[in-house]
């Protein structure tokens, strides 16, 4: 009886440590998305300059739920990597916008527009 006891407790223990585990191992794993957004560059130094490149870095990475972006000139995209769990896409487009960039159907804000170099225009 005693030994049937035994093994019941230790069935228990093994099933509780499992779900704990198998809990643990779900809510470390981050969801990730990835967009590509058309926009438009206009010189072929956009990633770098300290007017767009330095205001990208600042203001994506600040966006909550965005890991990563690469921009690519010469097909004029954008592509960001983000957790859909923290940010939308639309709020991605957004914040874009807000640099002074099309993305994809959202027009670039007319102020930030306005702010950039004279290259970067069209």
């Amino acid at each position: 009886m005693n030994k049937l006891i035994n093994n019941i407790k230790q069935t228990a223990i093994l099933f509780v440590a499992l779900l704990f585990t198998t809990t643990a191992i779900a809510k470390t794993k981050t969801r990730t998305a990835k967009a590509i957004i058309k926009t438009h560059f206009y010189c072929d130094h956009c990633k770098k300059c300290e007017t767009c490149g330095l205001k990208f870095e600042a203001e994506l990475y600040n966006t909550k739920g965005i890991k990563d972006f690469t921009i690519d000139e010469k097909t004029m995209t954008i592509t960001v990597i983000y957790n859909p769990t923290r940010v939308d896409l639309p709020t991605i487009k957004t914040a874009i916008s807000k640099l002074g960039f099309d993305a994809d159907e959202i027009k670039a804000d007319p102020i930030a527009y306005e702010k950039l170099d004279g290259c970067c225009k069209k």
